[in-house]
């Protein structure tokens, strides 16, 4: 990324500037994405990259919230898959990380963070998005086993994963009533029934269960734990959603910084505008506003906050609605160019608008912190 003086911030310690400027180095090094090739064939080689290259140990397990961001950023200003598969990987090790016990971490992560096998995270239903106690899939208690039942979808990696988590109700109690369970791609009742394709490609997905046997050590925490392992897992990753719509912000304002200088318009350049440096003040300042809320959100949760349920969610929400601004007046400003296939504005502008809505909509978000800031009902 052009501009790192964020990283003089004090949220920051020397090793976090170190990491972004290693990990810099060798994302400016890989091969360019192709969205007319194979996305999983790429997907699956950015995994084993990022495995190799040893990134993939700070998302797995996510012990410092600063370094996913970093990380995020770093990788969403280059790569939508690149930052995909890192992000991907946490989230689908996280519940593992966080709740698992030792022969499930053992049994896992290394292979995970290795970059070895692909993890992901099966919570979301057609009827059970942002509402994560209305989800019907169930788990079913057969002597020392469960049995698998129901449907997830819009589950990122589905098809190319090897290991996911999916959520599931064990009791009909609410959100109480939810369980965690480690299900291996292979099982015997398992499958991935449709592919689902997206303004921004990535692999996306819907799997059924259909009578799926998984042995009672496959389930993470206790029965009923689901909901608390799926809040908090969503708690340490919601903030590194916001770091990369940062990523892909601070490129879009890069990208129209260039253009404006170079393109003129009237004899003069585009940058002489005042409306176009309205444009600008307000895209740098939108980057400025999210990336300090990021941080501030990673920080909090580094420095020993058990949760950070209001920080992340009020940064989520501003970065990825800042982001959207920011793209929308990057293809403004390159006109023609901004929605030409090809060009780098026009990839960010499709890129951004999926974090609005993944991991907690802008209007979940905005729920959440109107719940947080208010306290409990009376």
């Amino acid at each position: 990324m052009s501009d790192v003086s964020f990283l003089r911030w004090p949220f920051f310690e020397d090793r976090h500037r170190v990491f972004a400027a290693a990990i810099a180095a060798w994302a400016d090094n890989r091969p360019a994405d192709d969205e007319g090739g194979d996305i999983d064939a790429q997907c699956r080689a950015w995994v084993r990259a990022l495995g190799a290259g040893g990134w993939l140990r700070h998302a797995v397990p996510p012990a410092d919230v600063r370094a996913l961001c970093v990380a995020r950023e770093t990788l969403a200003y280059r790569s939508a898959l690149g930052d995909f598969a890192f992000a991907m990987q946490g989230l689908g090790a996280g519940p593992i990380a966080l709740f698992g016990d030792d022969a499930q971490k053992a049994a896992y992560l290394p292979d995970i963070a290795a970059g070895e096998k692909i993890a992901a995270f099966a919570l979301s239903e057609a009827e059970a998005g942002s509402d994560v106690a209305a989800l019907t899939t169930t788990a079913r208690r057969d002597g020392d086993a469960y049995v698998l039942d129901g449907e997830k979808t819009w589950i990122s990696n589905a098809g190319i994963a090897d290991t996911y988590v999916v959520f599931a109700r064990t009791a009909d109690t609410g959100h109480r009533g939810l369980s965690a369970f480690v299900v291996p791609s292979g099982t015997d009742g398992f499958a991935v029934v449709e592919r689902i394709k997206t303004i921004s490609p990535h692999p996306l997905g819907r799997i059924r269960f259909a009578g799926c046997r998984i042995p009672g050590s496959a389930r993470i925490g206790g029965e009923g734990d689901g909901f608390k392992i799926a809040m908090a897992t969503l708690d340490v990753f919601r903030s590194t959603v916001g770091a990369a719509a940062v990523g892909f912000a601070r490129r879009a304002l890069d990208e129209s910084v260039t253009h404006v200088k170079e393109r003129a318009l009237f004899g003069a350049p585009l940058a002489d505008l005042q409306l176009t440096q309205s444009a600008i003040a307000g895209m740098a300042t939108d980057v400025d506003t999210a990336a300090l809320l990021v941080y501030r959100a990673a920080w909090t949760k580094d420095a020993g906050a058990e949760r950070v349920t209001r920080e992340a969610a009020m940064a989520k929400w501003v970065a990825t609605e800042a982001a959207g601004r920011v793209a929308d007046r990057a293809v403004q400003l390159f006109g023609g160019r901004g929605v030409t296939r090809g060009e780098a504005v026009e990839r960010i502008y499709r890129d951004v608008r999926a974090l609005r809505i993944y991991e907690g909509a802008s209007e979940v978000q905005q729920v959440v912190i109107a719940r947080q800031t208010l306290g409990p009902a009376r």
